[in-house]
């Protein structure tokens, strides 16, 4: 009895190990799309793991010159992926992480079918995905929000937000609202709000225009206020244009900003605090 329970010990031990070795030996990379666009060629299939829910599912890319349009493989694989989305296509974007030649990529995906697509897999068109550097169709830049959930995927979201200046940070803080993520408000947010309250409420928010100041170099402010027009798409409401400001504090000349989310969002009539008066040390 005592030789078997040794044996058992020690394969554990060795079990252990080699998990331990295959974690290092793959880490989580966040690589450029044109690297990533040479790793999963055109009609390769390979995993996407949700970060959150940590499901997967199989895909295939069929299309895409500046980001992976892409299939799920079969009906089994899209049936998970509609699970992924609490059973309805969308548009918000979630952090995966794509599992492709015993490699693993920071990368970030949609839920909406679109366009052409030409599997039989139940699902009626493609999704995009967007690895760092990917742009949408339409523009030369990175989503602002797909950058953000590369950046979850891949671990490095909170030094990139504790980094930001005022206008990247209220761009962030805008997004995060938007893709209802809990992760990337609170580490923006310099009260602890009750975001479970608030996101039902947003059905889209889009910065129409944002102001820049112009600070002098050897300015060092702990306060800022940027002027700020937003266009809200509120459930039951509608659309609201608001015109207003947000207001940024942080407690040493090189301490990350943070934004007041009490005056910011009862300004825009969505103010819930879960405490009324605690606020982040």
């Amino acid at each position: 009895m005592k030789r078997l329970l040794l044996c058992i010990a020690l394969l554990i031990l060795v079990l252990a190990n080699a998990l331990t070795v295959d974690a290092k030996s793959h880490p989580i990379e966040m690589l450029n799309w044109e690297e990533v666009n040479d790793l999963v060629p055109r009609y390769s299939t390979f995993t996407v793991l949700d970060v959150e829910s940590k499901r997967k599912f199989k895909v295939q890319r069929r299309a895409g010159s500046r980001h992976a349009d892409v299939q799920p493989l079969t009906a089994k694989d899209t049936k998970i992926m509609k699970e992924i989305y609490n059973g309805k296509w969308s548009w918000k974007r979630r952090a995966i992480i794509v599992l492709a030649n015993d490699r693993q990529v920071a990368a970030s995906m949609h839920g909406m079918p679109h366009g052409a697509g030409a599997l039989k897999n139940n699902f009626p068109g493609h999704f995009c995905i967007h690895f760092y550097g990917s742009t949408t169709h339409r523009t030369s830049n990175m989503d602002i929000s797909h950058k953000l959930m590369i950046l979850k995927a891949a671990g490095k979201l909170e030094r990139y937000i504790s980094k930001c200046d005022p206008y990247e940070l209220v761009n962030a803080y805008i997004a995060g609202i938007k893709q209802h993520d809990q992760k990337i408000v609170s580490l923006i947010s310099h009260q602890k709000m009750d975001w479970e309250k608030i996101f039902p409420q947003v059905e889209n928010v889009t910065v129409s225009r944002m102001e820049i100041l112009s600070l002098e170099d050897d300015e060092h402010p702990l306060q800022i206020t940027v002027p700020i027009e937003t266009e809200w798409y509120l459930k039951n409401h509608g659309r609201i244009k608001h015109q207003g400001a947000v207001h940024l504090v942080r407690f040493s000349p090189n301490g990350a900003w943070k934004i007041d989310s009490n005056q910011f969002l009862s300004e825009n009539n969505l103010h819930t605090l879960e405490e009324s008066s605690e606020l982040k040390e």
